[in-house]
């Protein structure tokens, strides 16, 4: 387990480096200066120079890995261009929003697809199931951003039940609980769906494996084989794509929360290619990967412990 362990983190800051060399090779890949854009064009080539120095685009692109790199390891993402501020503190007081934004819309999928999986896979081909299987496919199909559009019309402006931009007064939190209502359902909408058929599926499949059939011929119950042992084994493929999930979900909170105006990371990261504020795009973009990369891990090691399979032909591979 703890060889398996190794390789997966090591793997991981394989990808990491990817996204930074990536993001490295972005700007220079994508039209117009930075440093032009941001001081007008009226800027005096003197200008121009400093702030592309400032942004470490007069060096070559694996001095610019490099010294991005050495940041991470001080604990620095670098300096906002615009402002001079430095990006640490620029994400640090975004990232929590975004975060926030993300697991609630992952509860909320886990506490509504579940139960809505469980439900269809329990009363198959049932008026339910096809009223279920219709709700959970119009889900999967709908756009966070489509979502969240329609509940913005729809509650905050037609029926004015719910706040609809910002994240609220400081310190009240009903308040700030109140603005999160409809950013967290329009992010979980298709995570809902989705959980919904895939459990629906996996629980099926489980129901008819043998050690079921046994279970149901020495006289245990029913629900004590449907929700203590084929549950269990059904959310197996759950699991293994919450990970996936929670990075979709910080993805999706991009266009969520430029659409409530949400202070997090997506608003920061877009805010900054509106200016091409390279630096804070870069450091902004590197976080969320993180954050992706890691929530799959942490899905992988999961996956692991729950499918002892899993790690008996790791072993034996």
């Amino acid at each position: 387990m703890l060889s398996y362990i190794v390789k997966r983190f090591l793997m991981t800051l394989l990808v990491l480096l990817f996204v930074i060399i990536f993001l490295s090779l972005l700007v220079h890949i994508v039209p117009g200066d930075p440093a032009t854009t941001i001081l007008g064009p009226r800027a005096t080539p003197g200008l121009i120079e400093k702030m592309r120095a400032a942004m470490d685009l007069d060096k070559p692109i694996y001095v610019q890995i490099g010294n991005f790199l050495l940041n991470i390891l001080h604990g620095s993402l670098g300096t906002d261009a615009v402002t001079g501020a430095p990006i640490t503190k620029l994400v640090g007081s975004a990232l929590p929003h975004t975060l926030i934004l993300a697991v609630t819309s992952l509860s909320l999928a886990i506490l509504f697809g579940i139960p809505m999986g469980v439900f269809s896979a329990t009363h198959p081909n049932s008026l339910a199931d096809r009223i279920l299987a219709i709700i959970s496919i119009s889900f999967t199909t709908i756009p966070s951003y489509v979502a969240g559009l329609f509940l913005l019309l729809i509650f905050a402006v037609e029926l004015r039940a719910l706040p609809a931009m910002g994240i609220g007064k400081a310190g009240d939190t009903m308040d700030y609980l109140e603005h999160l209502i409809l950013p967290s359902i329009a992010l979980a909408i298709t995570w809902i769906g989705y959980l919904g058929r895939l459990v629906r599926t996996s629980l099926l499949e489980v129901m008819n494996e043998t050690y079921v059939r046994t279970s149901r011929a020495a006289g245990i119950s029913e629900s004590l084989i449907r929700y203590k042992y084929a549950l269990k084994n059904a959310l197996i493929p759950t699991v293994a794509v919450l990970g996936v999930g929670l990075g979709s979900l910080m993805g999706g909170a991009v266009f969520v929360e430029i659409i409530f105006t949400r202070p997090g990371m997506g608003l920061l990261i877009y805010n900054a290619i509106q200016v091409r504020n390279y630096p804070v795009v870069r450091a902004g973009v590197f976080i969320v990967a993180v954050l992706f990369v890691l929530a799959n891990f942490i899905a992988d090691l999961v996956y692991t412990y729950l499918d002892p399979r899993i790690q008996l032909n790791k072993t034996r591979s």
